[in-house]
């Protein structure tokens, strides 16, 4: 037997493992591969997405137009015009009030006391004047005779500077006789506008209207 010989059966041994570990080292080589990389696979935190457009992304600001609105140039209204006077229903009277210019001024005096006295022979004058002055609106208070000397014509009297005298003034106007401040015979009788009738109460004038 040669020393060849003799030692293949050690060599053999060894050749088989060489292979051995050369088939583990493959095997490892391989999972190696399989499971390495670059890190440019590995998985992102979970939850979050970077690709623009999804819910979990940060959200788009909201668009905007580029064109601003004017402001509105329409023309102010203007001013509210007073409306006209409005014309007094047909049938209603259109002449001023009373105290007015051309109104009725004896509408404001008519609140006086008014007295009438008769101092004429015709029974029953002075009520008939009264009657006259109440339908035309006038404060009559007292009516009865005068025998205390003759009066020359009918006449209201009235105390001066007193409210009596633009209601005698009135009265006597409206009813066609004259109006005097009062003489010495009924200066100091109670206030009031005294009318005294004589004979001639209702010839100048159409009676009060």
């Amino acid at each position: 037997m040669s020393v060849f010989s003799g030692m293949s059966r050690p060599m053999k041994a060894a050749g088989v493992v060489l292979v051995g570990v050369a088939i583990v080292a493959a095997v490892i080589g391989g999972i190696s591969a399989l499971s390495g990389g670059d890190g440019g696979n590995e998985a992102g935190p979970s939850g979050t997405s970077t690709q623009p457009g999804t819910s979990g992304g940060p959200s788009s600001p909201p668009a905007t137009s580029s064109t601003a609105t004017p402001p509105s140039t329409s023309t102010p209204a203007s001013p509210t015009s007073p409306p006209p006077p409005t014309s007094p229903p047909p049938g209603q009277p259109t002449s001023p009030g009373p105290g007015q210019p051309g109104g009725d001024q004896q509408a404001s005096n008519k609140w006086v006391t008014v007295r009438v006295y008769n101092n004429s022979l015709i029974e029953h004058l002075a009520a008939r004047a009264a009657d006259d002055f109440r339908h035309a609106g006038w404060n009559v208070t007292e009516v009865k005779g005068y025998p205390y000397g003759t009066i020359p014509a009918t006449t209201a009297y009235y105390r001066p500077g007193t409210d009596e005298e633009a209601a005698a003034k009135a009265l006597a106007q409206q009813f066609g006789f004259k109006a005097e401040p009062r003489f010495d015979g009924i200066k100091d009788a109670s206030a009031g506008v005294i009318v005294i009738v004589t004979k001639d109460y209702g010839t100048n004038s159409p009676k009060g209207s």
